[in-house]
């Protein structure tokens, strides 16, 4: 798809991996819009809406129609992220992860879709994690969230394929954002659990603060962005790549074992 002309809006546009999608989109000649609840960085023109909310998701879309004139790219980055033992994680918190996370990818596909397929085609590419495929102890809640994602991510694919619209989920692992410090830490039942939950969290926070820039997700989006047919479902580095493609091919109880080496211990 060729960046002239076209215009992206991007949801949780105002900083980390979303601000990055949007400085590399506008890089390739994109006119981008930014969404989030706060404010914008300045750099685009931003609205403001809840992705939970979902006759915000509408407004904002119609918004971007009225002003742009169409609308061409859908980026998805709105979430965010919880920890703690699935025992002693209360049903609001899960609720409220699965509710930004996917019920609000859902809730702005569901808006750009329609005009998406008045104009004849689209692209749509929501932010999944490795997560999805390697679901992370004391992180149970946040995989499932991003498990879901990319199912969705697959069966809308199909679904809207016969309209010129493409959807793909991307899995970036590792990555140095806010995400790190804004995640929610629910540390009851650490004795319980003999302080595997701390040292699970710990551990996952030094490997996204030693992970990769936002900068190397915001320049793969764009090049999924423009490319014919991208694929449904991509991971960000040859690396996790590497570990999704095992995650398939080892058998399940072996995969899971080492991941509870990883993060469970």
């Amino acid at each position: 798809m060729k960046a002239e002309g076209r215009v992206a809006l991007v949801t949780g546009g105002s900083s980390g991996i979303g601000l990055s999608c949007s400085r590399a989109l506008a890089g390739e000649g994109w006119q981008v819009y930014t969404l989030s609840r706060r404010q914008g960085s300045g750099e685009f023109p931003h609205l403001s809406a809840d992705v939970t909310d979902p006759a915000a998701c509408s407004a904002a879309v119609e918004q971007v129609l009225v002003r742009a004139g169409r609308l061409d790219l859908l980026v998805s980055c709105a979430g965010f992220g919880i920890s703690g033992a699935a025992e002693f994680s209360s049903p609001e918190e899960a609720r409220a992860q699965i509710e930004v996370n996917l019920f609000g990818s859902a809730n702005m596909c569901r808006a750009v879709i329609p005009p998406m397929r008045r104009a004849g085609g689209g692209r749509i590419i929501l932010i999944s994690s490795v997560a999805a495929a390697t679901p992370i102890p004391f992180q149970s809640w946040y995989s499932v969230s991003k498990a879901g994602l990319n199912a969705y991510a697959m069966a809308l694919a199909n679904e809207v394929g016969r309209f010129g619209i493409s959807v793909s989920a991307l899995m970036p692992g590792d990555t140095r954002t806010g995400f790190t410090d804004a995640r929610r830490k629910e540390a009851a039942g650490d004795a319980v659990y003999e302080g595997a939950i701390a040292r699970s969290v710990a551990k996952m926070e030094r490997d996204e603060r030693g992970g990769v820039s936002p900068d190397q997700v915001g320049r793969l989006v764009a090049r999924i962005a423009r490319q014919r047919r991208p694929k449904v479902l991509s991971t960000v580095g040859v690396g996790y790549g590497f570990l999704v493609l095992l995650s398939r091919l080892l058998p399940v109880r072996l995969v899971n074992y080492i991941l509870g080496m990883m993060y469970a211990r």
